[in-house]
């Protein structure tokens, strides 16, 4: 909880240094196709020519089990929803499946909001304005209830600034998923460096290939220049606004740790799995394929 509640200027997607990039070598596979292929209906189900028609001015019906992108990302989205750490804590911004519907604009914006106006982002806010008063810090917001709320208000301000801007609005322009697209499976140092340099890049909607994650760096600085405006002034400056930017950016590593990770430990020690089975299904396919590697390496020999 306490890695939660870190405190924070401004917060955007949950996701380390930019130092470790190189190292994460391996990344999981780029989306898959989000459309399904058709197969071609059998001859013998066309009409016969005696009925006069034509198979050409018979319209092409695409299969029923067929949806379209909006589609399966809005059911995707529906199970994220639900994704909470012992049914407490949201993580609507993780997603379990490597091959993931991109979402459109509308959709990254629905559900960036939902994130800023979970009640968790409120009692997220009260806890966190509640460490920065024991620390003595921002003197400027003053003590006692006054000075508490002041402090609750910003730390708010700053989580839905973040979350709007670096989950939302940048995502939307950019082209860029704000998830985070969880391993599961693989080495713990893998997995580990896979999940801080995913603070610092991020997949294209339209190809699928990993690239700059501009829209969370980006975010962080300017929800830090935001808050500005209300911090006090001795807590403010363009200075402090780069500095906070980087600095929550680096602690975002600490919650992709977390969300890489905590499935395990809820299969551990709770018996509960949240993937629903989509991380013994990845295990099963790179086992499949190291195995294919290898089978094929020896007939090289």
């Amino acid at each position: 909880m306490a890695l939660v509640v870190s405190p924070s200027r401004a917060s955007a997607q949950e996701t380390g240094s930019a130092l470790i990039v190189t190292a994460a070598t391996e990344l999981p596979d780029a989306p898959r196709s989000q459309f399904d292929v058709a197969s071609a209906e059998p001859l013998d189900q066309q009409p016969p020519a005696d009925q006069g028609t034509s198979s050409s001015q018979i319209p092409a019906q695409p299969p029923a089990a067929d949806k379209s992108q909006h589609d399966k990302a809005e059911e995707q989205i529906k199970e994220q929803e639900k994704q909470r750490v012992v049914g407490v804590l949201p993580q609507f911004n993780i997603s379990y499946r490597s091959d993931a519907a991109s979402m459109t604009a509308g959709q990254k914006m629905r559900l960036s909001f939902r994130s800023a106006t979970d009640p968790v982002a409120f009692a997220s806010a009260f806890v966190v304005a509640g460490y920065h008063e024991a620390m003595d810090d921002d003197k400027g917001f003053g003590w006692g209830i006054e000075g508490y709320g002041k402090r609750s208000g910003a730390a708010y301000l700053d989580a839905f600034d973040g979350n709007i801007i670096g989950n939302g609005i940048l995502p939307s322009i950019l082209h860029q998923d704000p998830r985070y697209f969880r391993m599961g499976h693989g080495t713990f140092t893998h997995r580990l460096l896979y999940s801080l340099a995913t603070n610092v890049i991020c997949k294209h909607d339209n190809s699928g290939k990993w690239e700059p994650n501009y829209s969370n760096v980006s975010g962080n600085i300017i929800s830090g220049a935001i808050s500005n405006l209300y911090y006090p002034s001795g807590s403010s400056g363009v200075s402090q606004t780069f500095t906070n930017g980087f600095i929550v950016t680096a602690e975002g590593g600490v919650g992709s740790i977390f969300d890489e990770f905590w499935p395990d430990v809820s299969r551990k020690l709770f018996h509960r799995d949240p993937t629903r089975g989509l991380d013994a299904q990845a295990r099963a396919a790179d086992k499949a394929r190291k195995d294919a590697e290898k089978e094929a390496r020896q007939e090289q020999k």
